[in-house]
């Protein structure tokens, strides 16, 4: 038996991640090496981090997350707002928002929770926020210029994607930073062929 990280999200179009990614080097010349900033393969939202999971439950996870996707059509998902967790004047986590969308995304998260704990993964202690993590902020120095930005850009849009679909991916970490892999793929609205 194998462990795998695994989580189940919604993938970026390559339009929304130029955008992302645009935005992402906008911050980078403010923060710098104070942030490790995520890569551009894994930009993503992520609708729930189940964290080491036995290989052998991989294809029980894979049809609690179809089972979700049968219930939710395809629907159309923008990302706005610049943001940071816990907040854009003590930024530990910079992050864009989804707008709408973001009640789907939601929805999801809610049909996917309740089965996966009951196979023993942990609830999420935070209410579920819909969001792509750009970068996590190493060190406080140089905060105020950020936050001072974060203010500036919170506005900020970056356009629309059809959703169609949910990723169940393994994360594998590495010196340089995660490997994702997708190991299925769970159609909005239908089910998916085996």
């Amino acid at each position: 038996m194998k462990r795998i990280r695994t989580f189940i999200a919604v993938e970026l179009d390559q339009a929304l991640r130029r955008q992302a990614l645009g935005l992402q080097k906008q911050l980078a010349r403010i923060a710098g090496s104070d942030v490790k900033w995520a890569e551009p393969e894994n930009l993503h939202v992520t609708l729930l981090f189940l964290g080491e999971v036995n290989d052998v439950e991989i294809p029980r996870i894979f049809r609690i997350a179809e089972q979700a996707a049968v219930c939710q059509p395809p629907f159309t998902m923008s990302l706005e707002m610049l943001g940071a967790f816990p907040s854009i004047h003590h930024p530990r986590v910079l992050w864009i928002g989804v707008g709408s969308g973001a009640q789907e995304l939601i929805a999801l998260h809610d049909r996917l929770e309740p089965p996966l704990s009951e196979l023993g993964y942990r609830r999420e202690e935070r209410k579920y926020t819909p969001h792509i993590t750009l970068g996590r902020v190493k060190a406080p120095g140089g905060q105020s210029r950020l936050s001072s930005f974060l203010a500036q850009h919170s506005g900020f849009r970056a356009g629309s994607m059809l959703v169609e679909e949910l990723a169940l991916m393994a994360s594998e970490l590495t010196p340089s930073g995660p490997l994702y892999t997708i190991l299925g793929r769970a159609h909005l609205g239908h089910k998916t062929e085996q």
